[in-house]
């Protein structure tokens, strides 16, 4: 089976390490650990990983996150992907730093990326795994905060959780969400 796994964030060197890239960061990790290269493709940088039969069609959109629908809904369609077989990766500053959080739907809780998406598939009804940035800014400054890069004190910690992230995407497309809910979301 193939699934299509979403890292939300925006191109571009500028952006590279932020915290809104947290969801490129998580897919560049099972790349990288996999050995796998990018390949820039329409509305995207992909490449394939297969784990135990199953092929995971890692995708990071190049239309910036506020039109991220656009090369979820292409990418969907080319691979003849259905719905309940898509992972959107996203970052989200009501969780702690780091803390994973894994729905099978949802709001797009002010998440531009999210709200695009839904827009443009016409549903709100995709799994979504939140990964923590923290919410360390003052009021008005959350465009400043999610665009800045991780302190080096959070630096510490995100490799292991960028890693269990992966361990999530892997559990999710093997096990299937609930399981992966019951086994992840309390760690």
């Amino acid at each position: 089976m193939k699934y299509l796994i979403v890292g939300l964030g925006n191109i571009g060197p500028d952006y590279h390490e932020t915290r809104h890239n947290s969801g490129f960061m998580v897919v560049d990790r099972l790349a990288a650990a996999a050995g796998l290269t990018w390949e820039d493709r329409r509305y995207g940088f992909v490449t394939t990983l297969n784990i135990k039969g199953q092929q995971l069609v890692l995708l990071k959109p190049s239309t910036f996150m506020n039109l991220s629908g656009n090369a979820v809904r292409y990418w969907m369609q080319k691979e003849n992907i259905p719905l309940e077989r898509v992972l959107v990766i996203v970052d989200d500053f009501a969780l702690p730093t780091g803390a994973l959080r894994l729905k099978p739907k949802g709001s797009d809780g002010g998440h531009n990326g999210l709200r695009n998406i839904a827009d443009v598939l016409g549903t709100q009804e995709f799994a979504r795994l939140r990964f923590g940035i923290g919410n360390e800014f003052p009021r008005g400054a959350q465009v400043d905060y999610v665009l800045s890069e991780f302190t080096d004190e959070e630096w510490e910690i995100l490799p292991e959780r960028l890693d269990l992230a992966g361990e999530m995407v892997k559990s999710f497309c093997l096990a299937g969400i609930t399981i992966t809910m019951n086994q992840y979301n309390k760690k």
